[in-house]
């Protein structure tokens, strides 16, 4: 539903879905639901471990596996490490970890296209899971048992607050548009020209500044129907270049990009999924309405370029032909904290994050903004295992 709002995205995500977890190919079909189920785990989505636990079991799934992880072949146990690090770290990802996967012993190796498939769907799982944690999508309420999570319905809840709200706050909203607005004219009409030395500058300053963290989230203990298909549940997110620390180094967009060198891997391993999941990218990033809060008639495309970029620039993707400094004038930082938040650690989204930006904007908007969000953050994961499958194969 949440989806249907954009109806054009939701025909290629269904598309794509339904590729990955019914068309043939190489793993078995309740393995790729197994598969999803630990990929959601790592970021506390009940409800997508729910529904694809059902799903399981409905295509012949082994009932003891939903027991926990040391209930499955040791196959299926040695993906862990790669799951982890695709969720929370996945520029750490080396040809190493291709290689324990594909050439370990006969009985648990997984083959390059079982991988490759594997590797998908535990990038789009852990995106969903954003989408899920983003835009405050709840559990089943007979099923969710204790289990309930952060975030109420975003439609009853915006009712709610336009009741409540006052003039005042309505008049800030509305300038807030306006002067947004003014900088994203700014920004298309900026015709200077940088260095390449202050284009990485402007990127790594936006890298620093991205450190945001959310203040109001407390943790609490996984519930057992999570915790049984995590390992090493201490291993979260950390930012890719922590203070005081030798940073990573940067995937530079021209060394390796999707366009050209992710697609044509993949289109050499799983043809079929390369080609939907390029449909799925083109279709996120040209997908405008020409509308802006209470306003039409309007170019977004360069702020939807920012949030775009601005996720890559969190997963240590630079683009060597972007002015990094569009982000920080077009990027509230209320919709940074919310946007890093969601693509990083989704599990500790708020209601109060998803309220806190773009006030005045319609709820199918911040939607729309999930919806970019998800597919930059599959689109960097997948990037750094394509590259690492890449290096294993040469």
């Amino acid at each position: 539903m949440m989806m249907g709002l954009h109806p054009t995205y939701l025909t290629c995500f269904l598309r794509t879905q339904n590729a990955l977890l019914q068309l043939d190919g190489p793993l078995p079909l309740s393995w790729r639901h197994f598969i999803i189920i630990l990929a959601s785990a790592r970021h506390q989505c009940s409800y997508l471990v729910q529904h694809h636990s059902s799903a399981f079991l409905l295509a012949g799934g082994d009932e003891s596996w939903l027991k926990g992880l040391h209930c499955t072949p040791p196959k299926i146990q040695h993906l862990q490490t790669l799951n982890k690090l695709l969720a929370h770290r996945p520029w750490i990802i080396t040809q190493e970890h291709i290689q324990e996967l594909v050439c370990p012993g006969a009985e648990a190796r997984w083959s390059l296209a079982e991988l490759i498939q594997a590797i998908v769907l535990m990038s789009h799982a852990h995106s969903l899971a954003s989408f899920v944690w983003g835009c405050g999508i709840l559990p089943e309420p007979e099923q969710s048992g204790d289990q309930s999570l952060q975030l109420s319905s975003p439609t009853e809840s915006c009712s709610a607050r336009d009741k409540s709200r006052n003039q005042q706050e309505w008049s800030e909203a509305v300038n807030e548009v306006k002067l947004l607005m003014e900088k994203m004219m700014m920004v298309q009409q900026q015709g200077e020209e940088f260095t390449q030395e202050e284009m990485v500058t402007c990127f790594e300053r936006e890298r620093t500044e991205s450190l945001l963290e959310p203040a109001d989230v407390q943790w609490c203990v996984l519930p057992d129907c999570l915790s049984r298909f995590v390992v090493d549940a201490d291993f979260t997110y950390q930012d890719f270049s922590p203070r005081g620390m030798q940073a990573p180094p940067t995937m530079r967009a021209q060394d390796y990009s999707w366009e050209d060198h992710g697609f044509s891997l993949m289109n050499r391993l799983y043809g079929e999924m390369a080609q939907l999941l390029d449909e799925k990218f083109q279709v996120v990033c040209a997908l405008t309405y020409h509308t802006m809060a209470m306003h039409s008639h309007v170019d977004t495309s360069t702020l939807r370029k920012a949030i775009w970029n601005y996720i890559h620039c969190i997963y240590g993707i630079r683009y060597d032909d972007y002015n990094y400094g569009d982000v920080n004038q077009l990027l509230e930082r209320s919709l940074k904290v919310y946007v890093k938040t969601v693509a990083c650690h989704p599990e500790k989204t708020t209601t109060r994050m998803y309220f806190s930006f773009w006030r005045q904007f319609r709820h199918s908007e911040k939607v729309h903004v999930n919806l970019l969000l998800m597919e930059a953050r599959l689109q960097a994961a997948l990037l750094y295992a394509l590259r690492a499958i890449t290096r294993y194969m040469t």
